[in-house]
Formats: C-alpha cells, structure tokens, sequence
C-alpha cells in the first residue's frame, strides 16, 4: 500500500499535483478540511463532536480529527493507498497518524514537500484569489501570516518524517508537468 503526505506551503500547488498522483497512482485523497466539512454537513456523531470546538472558535482535538480519518480509512480498505493532505500538521499527529496506520497493517511509505520560492507562493496565492474570488488569497497580511505559519509549525512534521527516511523535498517551481515528474520520481524511487 502507498500511503503519501503532501507538504507544502500555502499555493504551493497541492491540490493541482494531489489530483495527478491520484490518478497515476490510484490513491484515496484524505483531506481533512474536505473530511472534516462531509462530517458536518452529515451531522455524523464526529462532526457534531468537531461543532463543538468549532463553535467556540477552538481548533478540532486531535482525536476527533484522527476519529475522522480512521472511519474514511475504513470506508475504503481495498484502496491502494491514500493521500493525506492537511494532516498531520504537528510531530504528535503524525505519531497518532502512525499508530492508527499500524493498527491497519500500513505505514506512511513517503513525506513529499513542494518548495516553492516565498515571491511565487504569493504571486500563485494573489492569482488564485483573482480567479476564484477568495478573500484569503487577496489580503497580503494573511497570505503573509499563512506561509510564516506554515514556516513555523511544519518543520517539527518534515523532521519527524527526515528521522524515519521517509522526507524527500521535492522543487516546486516549474509547470505542473515539471513537477509532478519530480514528485513521480521521489515516489518511484521508495515504491
């Protein structure tokens, strides 16, 4: 099974390039904010647990969040292997992350970080918010404070994951044919 985190700082392209390694590689995509909203909007026992912080401006514990990707884990248990896209955000949720995998018989097989220069991401961010009219992506304050939070609160996960063998950083600059080449390359040479 290949089981992939996507890294990468805000604009750095994950989306685009998480939808292209789906299909190469006929991956599961776990986003949390995609799983976190499907629950909400379920009203399952976890998304009225998540409303619950949610409500009071606090962030999901990682339980719930970990209670989420378990049950979409076990909704799709002949799959080839997932993406996870937006967690784990910390050292301790990959260590979570990695006690639920064991307990499925599967581990995290590679860490891959996009690096993109911090002028690009702005210039992908600004762009993005032209087209798609996201005021997050319009406001350089915040697309500031995102990329130095990202900077700030990742590099503890890229450690965790250098100290297992699993980090590979992958050049984010390019056009997504570029990239997605060298991302398939990193992947390729551990799979």
């Amino acid at each position: 099974m290949l089981n992939i985190v996507l890294f990468g700082p805000p604009g750095a392209g994950k989306g685009t390039q998480a939808v292209n390694l789906i299909g190469k590689y006929k991956l599961v995509h776990l986003s949390t904010g995609d799983i976190l909203r499907g629950e909400l909007a379920a009203k399952s026992p976890l998304g009225l647990e998540a409303r619950k912080f949610m409500d009071k401006g606090e962030l999901v514990p990682d339980e719930v969040v970990i209670g989420m990707i378990e049950v979409k884990l076990d909704q799709h248990a002949g799959a080839g292997g997932f993406i996870f896209d937006g967690f784990p955000r910390t050292s301790a949720q990959a260590g979570v992350l990695d006690k639920l995998l064991e307990k499925k018989n599967t581990a995290i097989s590679i860490m891959v970080a996009l690096e993109v220069e911090k002028q690009e991401l702005i210039s992908r961010l600004m762009g993005r918010g032209k087209a798609s009219g996201r005021a997050d992506d319009q406001d350089m304050q915040v697309i500031e404070n995102r990329i130095s939070v990202y900077n700030r609160e990742t590099a503890p996960v890229i450690d965790y994951y250098s100290a297992l063998g699993k980090f590979r950083s992958v050049n984010g600059m390019g056009s997504i044919e570029d990239i997605f080449g060298r991302l398939c390359g990193a992947i390729d040479e551990i799979n």
